[in-house]
């Protein structure tokens, strides 16, 4: 598999780590990407691309549902598969907020979004704690898990105290951080050069 990056690609490098799928990266360089050729193959003009033999595929949750499909990742029937996408469009929601935050208020309004912050954590906390597996649905990690540890874990750097009125959600970062897999992943020097966000602020 090969992987065309500038950033938003957490979750799925998580994923493909804990399925103990191999990949190679190729990070995209701003200047690079600036000069438009690469860009103007991208079938909505941009990055990340999932390629995979002959087949290339666009959009972080699309890719994201792809490698669900592939990887056993999806739920077990229709209903636990429209919950997933379900949580998975929740958690695009909360990664959408802090990514406008990091790029266009992160001097402004830092504080106010982590005041604001258990608001929205509280709607995850209550299915995780409802669902009683440790997962958002079904009993093993799904794509919207991936996704959600990913956001959590971005969220800790922020402010490292914002899980700990949310008990669910601390075990959910916690058992997800301890998968063996993820845990190599999380504790390799490939992962601990990737800015979190691209501008550096994080």
């Amino acid at each position: 598999k090969l992987l065309f990056t500038t950033g938003r690609c957490g979750a799925m490098r998580i994923m493909m780590a804990d399925q103990g799928q191999e990949w190679k990266e190729i990070v995209v360089d701003f200047a690079d990407w600036m000069k438009g050729d690469l860009k103007a193959t991208c079938v909505f003009g941009q990055l990340p691309k999932l390629e995979d033999g002959g087949f290339a595929l666009y959009q972080s949750n699309a890719i994201l549902r792809h490698l669900g499909r592939n990887h056993d990742a999806y739920g077990k029937d229709g209903k636990e598969a429209a919950l997933i996408d379900m949580m998975c469009d929740g958690v695009e929601d909360l990664r959408l907020k802090y990514v406008k935050m990091i790029y266009q208020e992160y001097d402004t309004g830092k504080d106010v979004y982590i005041k604001d912050l258990p608001n929205h954590l509280d709607k995850f906390e209550a299915v995780m704690a409802k669902n009683k597996t440790g997962f958002l649905v079904g009993d093993k990690p799904s794509f919207a898990d991936y996704s959600l540890f990913e956001v959590l874990l971005n969220h800790l750097v922020l402010c490292s105290s914002c899980l700990d009125t949310f008990p669910s959600l601390k075990s959910f970062v916690e058992k997800m951080s301890a998968r063996p897999k993820i845990k190599t992943f999380l504790d390799s020097e490939a992962y601990k050069k990737l800015p979190i966000n691209g501008n550096g602020k994080q």
